[in-house]
């Protein structure tokens, strides 16, 4: 596997401008003094994606309650992205990354196990970017349930 575009602790945050599920663009640069906690996954509306929205969506008091906004990021296009946010009432940003960009500078597209065989496509992976928008975790092929409970458990929320 490739490994070698991983973020670790410390490196800064790869800029990027994206749009949301409404068109419009959200810069990581719009956060810059916050906390910022930014998860990537493959495929808005499929059972562990929406399994994992609806987590952070649950427990998004508790994120803001410590100062961090959520951003979520997939290679789905906006109008996809809004019926995602409409069916499941989701209330914090999704960004769409079709050609993949963001997604590979975060080292959240490659080469992954999948069924036993290596496949190309989104590794579902979480960071939490700093005030100065250098990571501070970086998570790679986390599980989409029981996630949310062990980043908080890891951020002690």
């Amino acid at each position: 596997m490739n490994t070698s575009t991983r973020l670790q602790p410390g490196d800064p945050a790869p800029s990027f401008t994206l749009p949301d599920q409404d068109d419009n663009p959200v810069s990581l640069s719009d956060y810059r003094g916050q906390r910022v906690v930014l998860y990537f996954y493959p495929a808005a509306m499929t059972p562990g994606c929406t399994k994992q929205a609806c987590d952070f969506r649950d427990n998004l008091s508790d994120f803001a309650d410590a100062g961090l906004t959520v951003l979520g990021i997939s290679p789905d296009k906006p109008e996809k992205l809004k019926k995602f946010v409409e069916r499941d009432g989701l209330t914090f940003p999704l960004l769409s990354d079709p050609d993949k960009q963001v997604l590979t500078a975060y080292g959240a597209f490659g080469e992954k196990m999948m069924y036993g065989k290596t496949v190309t496509g989104v590794i579902r992976s979480t960071f939490v970017i700093d005030a100065e928008g250098n990571i501070e975790v970086a998570q790679y092929n986390v599980r989409a349930t029981g996630h949310v409970a062990k980043l908080r458990r890891d951020l002690k929320l």
